[in-house]
Formats: C-alpha cells, structure tokens, sequence
C-alpha cells in the first residue's frame, strides 16, 4: 500500500475519480507508482477544470440543489448501505460536505462544456457525403462465417493422444455426426479438448483470413450446416461446422448518413471544446 501523499491543493475527490479511472482502484490501494501517476494526470485534470472555471462563461452556470441532490444520489447508489458509503467517503479523506463541494465543482464544469460544444458547427449532408465517398472501407462488411469445431490434439506421450488413437476417435465422432449432425455442440462438451467445448465448441463469427489456413480454407468452402473432413493443424485434428454464413453487405449512404452525422457532429463539439481550453489562461486561484 502507498504512503505517498496526495499534492496539498488537490482535492480528494479528484484524485479519487482519476485513481478509479486509470486503475480501477481507490487511492488507498494504489501502490507508489499508480498513486505518482494518479497524482500527475490528477493535478492536469484540476488545473483543467479551475481554468474552465475561472472563465467568463461560468458566470451564468448555476448548479441547484436538485442537480446536486442527484449527483450525491448517483454516488451513494454505487454502495450497499449508508454505513458502507461514509466509510468509504472517510477512507479517502471526504465526508459529504466535501463530496458536496466536489460534486457541484464537476457537475458545473460539465454544464460548461456542453455549452462550448453547442457552439459547434452544424454537419452539412455534403460533408456526411464526402466522408462516405472517401471511407468505404467503414461501409462495406465482408463476407464472415460463423463456426464451430471439435478438436483432439496429438501428443505421443499420453497413449490416448497418438496420432493412430486420435485420428481413431476423431473418425468415430465424424461417422456420429453423419446421422446425427444436430448432436454437434453435444459431442463437441463431450470430446474436445479446446476450451471452446464448454460452449458447444463456438469458435465465433470470422471474416476469410483469421483462423488457422487450413480450417480457414475449408470453412469458406462449405454450406450452411455442413460438417468438414478431418482437419489437421498444428494444434490437431479438428471437425467443423459451418453453422450460418453471413453474407458481404454494402451499407447504404441514406442507411449510414444518421451514423456519419453523429460521429461527425460529435467530434465536431470535441474540436470546439479542445479550441476553447486550449484559449483560456492558466489559472491564478481555485473557483467554485
């Protein structure tokens, strides 16, 4: 556990949430590194934060106390009991005055910057057009199959795993699945050995290219409900099955311009809010 201390004008909470943020832990469990790291981008984010609070558009932002009411009601929901929460607030070095006052800080600081991003340009559909025309490769979905497979590896030193016995047992599963292919999942739980044999032996949805050449090849040679050949990789033999093809797709410009523009709209206000911080002066004291 660490001992470094937290900078002197920095407030718990801050170091809290940016302690949560990077390394999903509590200040408390950082170790003297974590907590130098913390402490760093910390003091970034509250020097941040007091610059956007220091300028002229904070003057007309007012935190009520319903807003208020509600952001402590969102933090004390995280916790099981009212007991749990205040020793939780007392093991980083708040109570719910200080959370209060940390709260209000962010909650103004979020109303300030939507409205620096609201300043942000409206997407035109010629933009949307240009950025569909000169992306195509974001609109256009290959063909993927989804898979299943069975798989014995080959391992001299145990007598069940030589190669005579594996390619035995694997022959015998296949002969199975000839009059019962719906038994697929069953016999993949029952004799692979892949971790994959505890969901029926799913391998997932691929696209051509991504699984082992040999397997890759026969896949996207088969129809749908098909069971391979033996197949043999350098993990070992396996059988698959080509359970549903998902063909290539071409997504439309009138069925992507909703996601273009949101994207478009949404970096847009970030560029707009960068701009903006990037303008305000370094900060000379706290502000709330």
């Amino acid at each position: 556990m660490s001992t470094t201390a937290c900078i002197p004008e920095l407030e718990p909470y801050c170091l809290l949430r940016t302690s949560l943020s990077l390394f999903q832990k509590t200040p408390s469990e950082l170790n003297d590194e974590e907590m130098t790291s913390a402490n760093k981008q910390a003091k970034i984010e509250f020097d941040i934060e007091t610059r956007v609070l220091n300028s002229p558009e904070a003057a007309s932002v007012i935190i009520t106390d319903e807003a208020l009411d509600n952001a402590v009601k969102q933090v004390r929901e995280r916790f099981t009991d009212k007991e749990a929460f205040e020793e939780e607030l007392e093991n980083n070095g708040l109570d719910m005055n200080s959370l209060r006052t940390a709260l209000k800080r962010q909650c103004k600081v979020e109303n300030i910057m939507e409205i620096i991003a609201a300043r942000a340009a409206t997407i035109s559909d010629v933009e949307i057009g240009i950025y569909y025309h000169m992306h195509p490769e974001k609109f256009h979905r290959t063909e993927h199959r989804t898979a299943r497979h069975i798989l014995i590896t080959i391992n001299a030193d145990f007598a069940e795993n030589t190669r005579e016995n594996v390619e035995k047992r694997m022959q015998e599963i296949a002969q199975r699945l000839q009059s019962k292919p719906h038994k697929f999942a069953d016999l993949a739980l029952k004799h692979s050995e892949c971790p994959t044999a505890l969901e029926g032996g799913q391998l997932g949805t691929f696209p051509k290219g991504k699984l082992y050449p040999e397997i890759d090849a026969a896949l996207f040679s088969m129809k749908t409900g098909q069971i391979s050949d033996i197949i043999e990789t350098e993990a070992g033999l396996h059988l698959v099955l080509c359970e549903q093809i998902h063909a290539a797709e071409s997504i439309s410009f009138k069925k992507a311009q909703p996601k273009i523009r949101k994207l478009m709209q949404e970096r847009a206000r970030r560029n707009c809010q960068r701009a903006w911080l990037a303008s305000l002066p370094s900060p000379s004291s706290p502000a709330l």
